[in-house]
């Protein structure tokens, strides 16, 4: 069984910066592609940032140029650098995977972590 766990956010100032993390882990298999959605209280999960299994790389308007997203497939982990934090980013933070299970199947699966709440305030 495939896990996605999340971890690194928490609490920040304004103008401050968090790195989140997406472990990937369980039966053998491989990562296609990874994004991060966040969600804000009473709306629908949104697309932050999102990265493909050739490194192109798409993001929010809201956040161009203050996140970063990548991903280390050796450590099976993907990543979200956030910079220049506002309030108005505080929300619950979710990685996406697709991943290839198992690995050189073609098979092809859709995984969700299981949140990690950022608040920016000061």
């Amino acid at each position: 069984q495939v896990q996605l766990v999340e971890s690194g956010g928490g609490l920040v100032q304004p103008g401050g910066s968090l790195r989140l993390s997406c472990a990937a882990s369980g039966s053998i298999f491989s990562i296609y592609a990874m994004a991060w959605y966040r969600q804000f209280p009473g709306k629908q999960r949104e697309l932050v940032a999102d990265i493909t299994s050739s490194d192109m790389t798409n993001y929010a308007d809201s956040v161009k140029g203050r996140f970063t997203i990548s991903r280390d497939d050796a450590k099976n982990t993907g990543y979200l650098q956030m910079n220049g934090l506002k309030p108005g980013d505080t929300a619950v933070y979710y990685c996406n995977a697709v991943l290839e299970v198992p690995r050189g199947s073609h098979n092809y699966r859709n995984y969700w972590g299981q949140g990690t709440q950022v608040t920016v305030s000061s």
